[in-house]
């Protein structure tokens, strides 16, 4: 058994979304279906969903940026192995 689901969104968006799921090579409806199965995969959202933090402070200088922006890429780079 199947059942349908469906969503309202304005037109600018439904254009954008109908053009690139084309661009892409599938369907807006093939879309929605990817969509809800990686949801349901996950258990949630297949993407990061939070709030920006509004506490973000600038460095003290730019070799601090520098040096964090370093320590980044290299947990990145180890993460990815």
């Amino acid at each position: 058994m199947s059942m349908q689901i469906a969503t309202r969104v304005d037109d600018e968006q439904a254009a954008l979304f109908k053009e690139t799921t084309r661009q892409l090579g599938t369907t807006p409806a093939d879309a929605l279906r990817m969509f809800i199965i990686a949801f349901n995969d996950y258990r949630g959202f297949p993407y990061e969903v939070r709030l920006p933090r509004n506490d973000v402070e600038p460095f003290a200088s730019e070799r601090e940026a520098t040096e964090y922006a370093g320590r980044l890429a290299l947990r990145m780079s180890d993460e990815t192995r």
